[in-house]
């Protein structure tokens, strides 16, 4: 059974992130051989430190630090599929979800064993599919938080398969649920997905 790990940085329950990002684990069940089984992780509800940037290997554990994003770390190293949504401020990810990306730098350590240069252990040997989700207003760009989640991903281990973009109107939570369209795209994104794992492109 294909594991979807769905990672909100959106501060509003159900809003128009949560809406999007459930509607592709739909269209990944709806594809794959068997139904998905998926976990909503809502950032906004965990208490933990930012990255103190230890400049140091973890391993065993994934972090030095032990707070409440510890069990985050085995549900995405253990996942199959990771999707992420944030909605857009001030032209990048939110806080919560930059603050989850900055704690996953230590899932790829540096490595001063060898030389004065360090470079980095590969540590995850899973790969993951992955795909994102952005939301902003009318007249925000999403290319810098893109850039943010695309490079997080490269980093550990996940191969993007797209991103599905909302453009909310007003400032009513979910609206998205009224575009059926976008709600069309975001499954189209998820069957797309699903078929991936079908053929074992993981």
């Amino acid at each position: 059974m294909p594991n979807i790990l769905i990672l909100s940085g959106s501060p509003i329950r159900g809003g128009s992130t949560e809406i999007i990002l459930e509607r592709i684990a739909d269209g990944i069940s709806h594809s794959s051989i068997q139904p998905a089984e998926s976990e909503l992780v809502r950032l906004n509800d965990y208490q933990y430190l930012p990255c103190q940037s230890c400049g140091e290997s973890p391993e065993p554990a994934w972090c030095i630090f032990k707070d409440e994003i510890e069990p985050v770390y085995d549900l995405y190293v253990n996942s199959d599929v990771v999707l992420f949504g944030s909605p857009i401020y001030f032209d990048t990810v939110s806080a919560q979800a930059k603050l989850f990306i900055d704690r996953c730098n230590c899932l790829k350590p540096a490595d001063f064993s060898e030389n004065p240069e360090h470079h980095f252990k590969k540590i995850l040997t899973k790969k993951r599919l992955g795909a994102m989700v952005l939301v902003g207003g009318e007249r925000q760009d999403i290319e810098c938080a893109r850039k943010v989640i695309a490079g997080f991903f490269k980093w550990t281990e996940v191969e993007n398969c797209g991103c599905v973009a909302y453009s909310s109107v007003g400032l009513e939570p979910g609206t998205v649920a009224d575009d059926p369209d976008k709600l069309q795209e975001a499954f189209a994104l998820g069957q797309k997905i699903g078929s991936k794992l079908i053929i074992g492109r993981i």
